[in-house]
């Protein structure tokens, strides 16, 4: 393969297709990461709430209103930090609307996804504090699911590298790449592969997050927090690799600040909460006993058991007989 006059003897591939017809249909590969993403988030988000404590069917009953304010909240995002394209010379405004070619900050789905979730949680009773910390590692598996998206259209790569596992990139038209004259497709070059660097440490992340949880028995949004605190020091390192348009303060991507400031914030959280013990969160216990009897009392269970918002130290609130040390 070649680039030029420069011949790339290895490299990690990249698709030359983001998008296939069925029929009428377009499947776009980074709205089925998407989708992706979120079932798998919504599955292992369900498992930890139920764990917790909380009644099945609660996730799904806040993805309703978490999911769609959380894809308006990147775009939104994603459109105001890099507005060139849509809003520069020769951009075209109505393409900020289009979610389907790829864009989507996370940190403005998390803000504007955390209002919606916090909607849906007030509605059902729910602390949304709990209910982040069961969150947390789906979100970062989520992510990294995300990530393959920005693979298949050929995008969020880091500087030019000849490292082995440097990223091979074509010359792109929007939905696949462009072809010369002898029917190939047209390489840009080898880059960084910054969507795999983000991948990779997006799973160790939801890893850390996992075992600490189990550990320290986090509580009171702090498993969030480790969470923004993790993902933050990752995407630092990796925005500074990157080359793709961005806007810049200083001659530094926004991103850039917008990872130290929102990381510092995540750990001062991580402190000032620290020893707090963990909430008791009964919704799935009461949902069941309301189920057996035989009249309807109600539609929606208590979140916390009344007058036990926070278990005493060596007490086992998620129900599995084990008795776990307090949070150090």
């Amino acid at each position: 393969m070649s680039t030029g006059t420069v011949t790339v003897w290895a490299a990690l591939p990249s698709p030359t297709q983001s998008v296939w017809q069925l029929g009428p249909l377009p499947l776009r590969a980074y709205a089925l990461c998407i989708i992706a993403g979120i079932v798998a988030a919504a599955v292992l988000t369900e498992r930890r709430w139920v764990a917790r404590g909380g009644a099945p069917g609660d996730v799904l009953d806040i993805a309703v209103w978490a999911v769609p304010f959380g894809i308006v909240g990147g775009r939104l995002y994603h459109v105001l930090s890099s507005p060139r394209p849509y809003f520069g010379e020769g951009g075209d405004p109505l393409r900020a609307l289009a979610i389907w070619e790829g864009g989507l900050g996370i940190w403005g789905a998390i803000a504007l996804g955390g209002v919606g979730a916090w909607i849906a949680c007030r509605r059902r009773g729910i602390p949304l504090p709990a209910f982040a910390d069961a969150l947390a590692p789906g979100l970062l598996v989520a992510q990294a699911i995300g990530r393959l998206g920005n693979w298949f259209n050929n995008e969020l790569y880091g500087r030019a590298t000849d490292l082995p596992w440097a990223l091979t990139v074509y010359e792109w038209t929007g939905t696949q790449a462009a072809v010369g004259p002898d029917g190939q497709p047209l390489v840009l070059g080898t880059f960084h592969p910054t969507f795999l660097y983000e991948l990779l440490w997006n799973l160790a992340a939801a890893a850390v997050v996992v075992w600490a949880d189990r550990r320290f028995r986090l509580s009171h949004g702090r498993a969030f927090a480790l969470y923004v605190a993790l993902y933050c020091a990752g995407r630092l390192w990796i925005e500074l690799l990157r080359t793709d348009p961005a806007e810049t303060i200083g001659g530094v991507r926004l991103n850039v600040y917008t990872s130290v400031v929102v990381g510092l914030l995540a750990v001062a959280y991580l402190v000032w909460q620290r020893g707090r013990p963990r909430e008791v969160v009964t919704r799935g216990s009461v949902a069941a006993d309301t189920r057996s009897r035989p009249t309807d009392e109600g539609d929606t269970a208590p979140a916390v058991a009344p007058g036990t918002a926070e278990a005493r130290d060596g007490e086992d609130p998620g129900g599995d007989g084990v008795r776990r040390h307090p949070d150090t």
